[in-house]
């Protein structure tokens, strides 16, 4: 009776503590969700102030903006044009991408699909890459298809699927694009390995910035060049240059092309790759990591701020 009793006692007591964090539990995912749904009604302006605080260390300063982070936060709040939702939706702006500058820039489109479960994998190419249209980050690279785990992709797709990804940092041009999936043709540069981001920071059309991403596979690395190849003392975050970059032989016509497509814009980044020396259109992107932008050194904030000229002040 006693070893009984001492393994009843032993057993209550896993069971009390078992209750107390399961309610534990319980209460802090209800403290996340009441969280979530305050966030969610919260104003832009209010969420912008608060997020940027946390990210930057400091006040926003949207009254009268200096920095480029600054800016980019104004820039969300108050120039809404509404033509900027399809030229991120990356469904919609391959009409956008054929009508300014040609159809001949746009990775081979395999498929678009409402739904993961209309894909038929069976009729796929060996290779391709799965993209979610509404968001960043939702991409399955599919190099085997005899190899892919179609159920994780499943899972990633349909979860990226859910999201609404104007939430998160108040990118408005996001909010309203109707999710789709669409497949593209797999792409390899001349490494066969993987793909070089060549990306083109455009200020009121003009290119000043080129960034270079590559090494994605293993240890990102970017490398940020002036609009003449000129390499910058600049780095962003904790990621480090890549020292065996090469001028790409269209670099001139990329920016030609990325001067065409941010035409009247304050500010936005156009992304293009350079695969058996053809262009292909990558994306548009209006607020580059979200205007949290770590610059070492700090002074390039200031430099790249003073190239916005916003269309209107606020007062």
């Amino acid at each position: 009776m006693k070893r009984k009793d001492k393994y009843e006692t032993i057993d209550t007591v896993e069971r009390e503590n078992t209750l107390l964090s399961f309610e534990k539990n319980i209460l802090n995912i209800i403290k996340i969700k009441l969280a979530s749904r305050n966030l969610i009604h919260m104003s832009d302006e209010e969420y912008l102030r608060r997020l940027y605080k946390k990210q930057m260390k400091e006040e926003l300063n949207i009254e009268s903006p200096q920095t480029f982070n600054e800016k980019l936060q104004w820039l969300k709040l108050y120039n809404r044009n509404p033509s900027y939702t399809k030229m991120v939706d990356k469904y919609e702006v391959r009409n956008y991408i054929e009508e300014k500058i040609g159809a001949k820039y746009l990775i081979p489109l395999i498929g678009v699909y409402e739904k993961f479960n209309e894909i038929n994998f069976n009729n796929l190419p060996k290779q391709f890459v799965i993209k979610c249209t509404h968001d960043s980050g939702g991409n399955v690279i599919c190099k085997d298809k005899n190899q892919l785990n179609i159920r994780k992709a499943r899972r990633k797709i349909q979860n990226a699927m859910k999201r609404n990804y104007y939430y998160g940092n108040r990118e408005w041009p996001y909010k309203d694009i109707k999710p789709k999936i669409i497949i593209e043709q797999y792409m390899e540069d001349e490494s066969r390995t993987e793909l070089k981001d060549y990306k083109f920071f455009c200020f009121n059309g003009k290119v000043k910035i080129v960034l270079v991403c590559s090494n994605r596979f293993k240890k990102l690395k970017k490398t940020f060049f002036d609009d003449k190849w000129n390499e910058l003392n600049l780095t962003e975050g904790v990621h480090e240059k890549d020292q065996n970059l090469k001028k790409p032989i269209n670099f001139e016509k990329m920016k030609e092309l990325a001067e065409i497509l941010s035409e009247e814009i304050p500010f936005v980044r156009v992304d293009f790759y350079e695969i058996d020396q053809m262009i292909y259109f990558g994306e548009i992107t209006f607020f580059p990591q979200a205007g949290y932008e770590k610059f070492n050194p700090e002074e390039y904030d200031r430099i790249w701020g003073a190239w916005i000229n916003l269309p209107i002040q606020k007062k």
